[in-house]
């Protein structure tokens, strides 16, 4: 039987995070051999020795300000086809001097070429920017990745009052990003379907998916070579939305007030796209779990529907990526019953999940929130093994007892 070979391992220490952190700390990790960069709500580290030493790039300062300044939703990437580090970044929303009326944010993509992501070219986009009318918009929630040629970026976008107005999708020409030029791009935008999430592992296509319903799921593909994006609904089993709950040894519900069934992770690997998302508790699964579907994007029907689930403890924001096997890896959080909130790393074999804890939260968050995303990345050179990220609470329930985890994993 195949089992979870760690690699590395890795708390990310006060130094490394300057207790920038939050238990809703959407953690993010990409690494090509011995630089890794990691991002969280609200920081940023990279570490040019594997991990032995960090250096945090604050985030509000490393950059110059837009918008209303640095928010809190970032996304880190390598993509080695071009040699670049990706970095997302989102901004406060606020009016602009030179827009009277309009109240807008940003979100910036930054590229730094070459092995080590410190000098970031970059470009920033606003609402009112893509159309004249959207005076009262601001982007948010953001989810990135890349197919042979380009990189695919997700926002959910609302307005002041806080009320979800349409989801965006921005494709952006890999080598442009690189060469630091004028950056043509395309983008697309629906009014129906929130929350998109991309598929890791895309190449000539990338394809993208959100609930459709409580048990449809509408799967959308927007080939590298077209400005057309194509559509297709696929039926699931039941699943419930909530209410969710989970309460930790401490007595503490990690996942009281936050969590939610928006697709966190999302793979495709020849000619099958999967999705996972967290359900609440339903007859046969008595606390919340991963739910999957995967399906064949050339015959648009349902193939299987993995599901990630434990009698005693609850699974929540799950991340997937395929490696260059096509084997899924995962990143995860457990916890509730004998666990307080933890750290999982693991991947499929055949229909079974194999999973290991990288680390243990010694309690539970104080605010009841967690979440909302963490990734699960292809790691380089060696692309059969993968990176993830995740964070616990160490000594401690409130966001400064936040430790973010860097961990490289492969099958063993």
């Amino acid at each position: 039987m195949a089992t979870v070979r760690i690699v590395q391992n890795i708390g990310l220490d006060d130094h490394a995070t300057s207790t920038q952190t939050s238990t809703i700390n959407e953690t993010t990790a990409a690494a090509s051999n011995s630089n890794i960069f990691v991002t969280g709500n609200w920081f940023a580290s990279r570490s040019s020795t594997s991990g032995k030493e960090w250096e945090l790039v604050d985030p509000f300062t490393a950059l110059p300000p837009a918008a209303g300044g640095f928010c809190c939703d970032q996304i880190a990437m390598y993509e080695p086809s071009r040699d670049i580090w990706i970095w997302i970044l989102q901004y406060i929303a606020h009016e602009d001097p030179a827009h009277p009326g309009v109240r807008n944010n940003v979100f910036r993509v930054a590229v730094s070429p070459g092995s080590d992501p410190s000098a970031f070219h970059w470009w920033d986009f606003a609402p009112i920017s893509l159309n004249s009318e959207w005076r009262d918009m601001w982007f948010d929630y953001p989810d990135a990745a890349t197919s042979a040629n380009h990189l695919y970026a997700t926002f959910n976008a609302f307005n002041a009052a806080g009320s979800w107005q349409r989801a965006f999708v921005f494709k952006f020409p890999l080598d442009s990003l690189r060469a630091g030029t004028s950056l043509g791009h395309q983008w697309w935008s629906t009014t129906t379907h929130g929350s998109l999430r991309l598929t890791q592992g895309a190449t000539g296509s990338m394809f993208f998916a959100s609930h459709n319903s409580g048990t449809t799921l509408r799967v959308h593909g927007w080939p590298d070579n077209s400005n057309t994006v194509g559509w297709f609904d696929v039926s699931v089993g039941p699943w419930s939305a909530g209410p969710y709950q989970s309460q930790g040894p401490d007595g503490k519900d990690w996942l009281a007030k936050r969590v939610d069934s928006r697709i966190t992770g999302a793979w495709v690997s020849g000619t099958r796209a999967g999705f996972l998302w967290t359900a609440a508790a339903r007859v046969g699964r008595p606390l919340p779990y991963a739910k999957g579907a995967v399906v064949d994007v050339t015959t648009q029907v349902l193939v299987e529907e993995p599901e990630i689930w434990n009698q005693e403890s609850a699974f929540a924001f799950p991340a997937a990526c395929p490696n260059a096997q096509g084997v899924i890896g995962v990143s995860l959080f457990m916890g509730g019953g004998p666990l307080h909130p933890s750290h999982v790393v693991g991947f499929r074999d055949g229909g079974d999940w194999r999973l290991a804890f990288t680390r243990q939260s010694t309690q539970g968050p104080d605010p009841g929130t967690w979440g909302d995303y963490v990734t699960c990345r292809q790691y380089h050179p060696e692309m059969s093994e993968w990176v993830a990220s995740g964070y616990t609470l160490q000594g401690g329930g409130d966001r400064r007892a936040v430790e973010p985890q860097y961990v490289h994993f492969g099958v063993g």
